[in-house]
């Protein structure tokens, strides 16, 4: 029998490309990727990719066993739902990233058990691509996520089969600066003009980010710091260790000793969004709680309409994911 996770692994390579970026998409080694590949192709008999200077492409039997990874998926929302149904009570998971989570949820879940006392609710804390895969996996029954906008790919929606994506809020970057810096009292900033500055970043993203909008333009950024929290790097800023980069929605609670500037256009944007299970596998309490989602971020952003358009199906945005 085929193993799942070697599909997995697979599907991972396709989407990313080479085995490193793949690698640390899934937190494995590349040894540990070139293996499950490996294993995958002697269980078939087949090779599954090819190798070369660009990168890595599927072969015909790797792209078959890629669509057979869309039907192992679908079992496992199958099993999911089935599990749900047999529950004493109601059950729904959530995944979220954390700032984005910390922002919309409290309110959002308070609307929703209003209407929904009986549910039982989990939330789990998980990057954007991993809370996507587990709604594809039936694990999560609605993921909040993000993906950046521009060329890079970056871990947010994939197209993956029988998941679709909800757009919620744009959540613009700012420049943060040390409150006497010469340029924090301006209404916004270009970022050339940050171009001598140390860094220090709040998130791994941020930091592949900045690194792509920086040499469009022109300059190499210069890393003193990347942690896993923004108001740590944020705090990092106060004590003049470097500036930052951070998202709007993490900008809360103030800090003192440091001032956050717009970047001019072309605006650097997160697009926060809700990643829920598509047709016959839809959850009508994950469709509540979209619901209470969509509320919240009208609350944040009036420009944000209360009617949510019907969702797409998960695929790259401007080349990023």
């Amino acid at each position: 029998m085929i193993d799942v996770q070697r599909l997995r692994v697979l599907r991972a390579v396709a989407e990313h490309g080479s085995f490193n970026r793949a690698a640390a998409a899934l937190r494995l080694t590349p040894s540990a990727v070139s293996q499950h590949v490996a294993a995958l192709e002697r269980s078939l008999g087949a090779a599954v990719v090819t190798r070369s200077t660009r990168g890595v492409a599927l072969t015909e039997p790797g792209r078959v066993m890629v669509d057979a990874e869309a039907v192992t998926a679908e079992l496992a929302r199958a099993r999911a739902r089935v599990d749900r149904l047999a529950a004493p009570r109601p059950r729904l998971t959530v995944a979220t990233f954390t700032s984005g989570g910390r922002v919309l949820l409290p309110g959002a879940l308070t609307r929703f058990a209003a209407e929904h006392p009986q549910t039982d609710l989990t939330v789990l804390e998980r990057e954007p691509e991993d809370s996507v895969r587990l709604v594809c996996e039936g694990a999560a029954d609605l993921a909040l996520a993000y993906h950046f906008d521009g060329p890079l790919a970056d871990g947010g929606p994939d197209g993956r089969p029988g998941v679709v994506w909800t757009p919620l809020l744009d959540d613009p970057l700012s420049a943060v600066l040390p409150d006497d810096h010469p340029l924090a009292a301006r209404p916004s900033v270009d970022l050339a003009e940050l171009a001598a500055e140390r860094w220090v970043l709040g998130c791994l993203k941020t930091e592949a980010y900045l690194r792509r909008y920086a040499a469009l333009a022109g300059f190499e950024p210069v890393i003193r710091g990347t942690t896993t929290d923004y108001f740590f790097a944020r705090s990092l800023v106060a004590a003049r260790v470097g500036v930052s980069l951070v998202p709007s929605v993490a900008l809360a609670p103030e800090l003192p000793g440091v001032r956050a500037v717009p970047v001019l256009p072309p605006a650097l944007t997160r697009r926060i969004g809700m990643a829920t299970a598509s047709g016959r596998h839809g959850h009508p309490l994950a469709e509540a709680l979209a619901r209470a989602l969509r509320a919240e971020a009208g609350v944040l952003d009036p420009a944000v309409p209360r009617d949510p358009p019907g969702p797409r199906a998960l695929t790259p945005r401007g080349g990023g994911r």
